[in-house]
């Protein structure tokens, strides 16, 4: 076609982006196409030939030969006089095809093609990235730091697809700087804008049960199930599992020798404590497994308002309800039951309930107080001022005020 290539760099495009060969046939012959019917009309009696391999695109145009003065369709006619100017053996009734040479389309019709092939491409590429990334919600993918944003970070693929790795779906101890591997797992696929989004997210609970597949054969091949996982991300994540073999220990099997297996996925997480415990269908006992590391005395059940009253000896308390809150937050979310720890009665304690301040302290700030296992004015006075601001989120002027009042009713 006159030395004009046009497909050689979708031909290239095609080799990069792994568009399959029909796929890529389809769109240039059908661009091609409608090229010719937007300067002949018609394109009836056109063949399109395209070498997708080597880049070659032929045009050629089929008319019939009648006599001189006899054509009825330009379009689909020819005279004879005007067939032997191509070759000087045609006779009535025989075909004349004539390669059409790209330049005869005119530069405008040519730069249009161009762009609507370029478009067609793009857009398929689009719904390739979406279709694909569509099927993989929930898997865990390895891509590399390209930018980073105050509220997102950019992430390329090994195919240079960009996914989104948003800040509130980042472990809050993450760092990461550009050319950093990153693993994440696929949360959301959106169309925005007529273009793929893909989200990651390193806090949702399907990126630790999928690390944890990687991690324990186990899990991996279902001889243990992941009843559920409660994840702080960065601070603590609680994994209920449960084994049908009774010749497999389903959390032994999770940490692994020496924690090697629990010990890789934690560095993955930076750092973040995963308490493993086996799944059971007695809530009182999967309330009192959930509450580990803290031993617990007894459980009272309310099961029609899903509320558990834990009992422990007194210095267990802070244990059950961990740093921040954090461990009866999870436990919580794990067994389904809202959570109250009380300390047990402890004769050689010289203590007083808070309810007995209640004319001194707002209830308001009683009710914060035993929120976080503090039913006694000895369990207040143990914890330090500053703990009790974090824990709370009371004032510290209201939380001296407190300890003031305490102080002076047990001296």
């Amino acid at each position: 076609m006159n030395g004009v290539n046009l497909i050689e760099s979708f031909s290239e495009f095609k080799e990069f982006k792994s568009i399959d060969r029909e796929t890529m046939m389809s769109i240039l012959e059908d661009v091609f196409r409608n090229m010719v019917i937007k300067k002949y009309g018609s394109d009836e009696n056109f063949d399109v030939i395209i070498n997708v391999d080597k880049g070659d695109l032929e045009i050629w145009r089929n008319r019939d030969i009648v006599p001189d003065g006899e054509i009825e369709d330009p379009m689909t006619e020819v005279e004879l006089s005007e067939a032997l100017k191509v070759q000087s053996d045609f006779e009535v009734g025989e075909e004349l095809s004539e390669e059409i040479q790209l330049l005869d389309f005119g530069r405008r019709n040519i730069l249009s093609m161009r762009q609507n092939l370029q478009s067609r491409i793009l857009d398929l590429e689009k719904d390739h990235i979406y279709q694909k990334y569509k099927e993989r919600v929930g898997d865990i993918i390895t891509g590399e730091v390209y930018q980073i944003w105050k509220r997102e970070i950019l992430i390329i693929d090994d195919e240079d697809n960009e996914l989104i790795l948003p800040k509130d779906q980042q472990i809050p101890t993450d760092r990461f700087k550009k050319g950093d591997q990153v693993r994440a797992v696929v949360a959301a696929v959106d169309m925005k804008g007529n273009n793929p989004q893909i989200i990651l997210s390193r806090t949702a609970p399907e990126f630790l049960e999928r690390l944890f597949e990687q991690e324990v054969p186990e899990v991996f091949d279902g001889l243990i199930t992941i009843k559920k996982i409660v994840r702080e991300p960065g601070e603590r994540a609680k994994v209920a599992v449960e084994s049908y073999d009774d010749r497999i220990d389903p959390v032994g099997a999770c940490v692994g020798m020496k924690g090697a297996r629990i010990h890789s996925i934690v560095r993955e997480l930076k750092n973040e404590n995963i308490d493993v415990i086996n799944y059971t269908a007695n809530s009182q006992l999967l309330i009192q497994r959930a509450l580990s590391p803290a031993k617990i005395s007894s459980v009272n059940l309310d099961n029609e308002n899903m509320k558990a009253d834990v009992f422990l000896k007194p210095d267990q308390v802070s244990l059950a309800i961990g740093k921040g809150g954090h461990n009866i937050k999870l436990a919580g979310k794990l067994t389904g039951y809202e959570i109250d720890v009380y300390r047990e009665s402890d004769a050689d304690i010289d203590d007083v309930d808070l309810e007995e301040f209640a004319d001194e302290i707002d209830s308001w700030i009683l009710d914060a107080l035993k929120t976080i296992g503090c039913d006694t004015a000895r369990s207040v006075l143990e914890l330090d001022p500053s703990e009790l601001v974090k824990r709370t989120d009371l004032e510290e002027e209201t939380v001296s005020e407190v300890v003031r009042i305490l102080k002076e009713e047990l001296e």
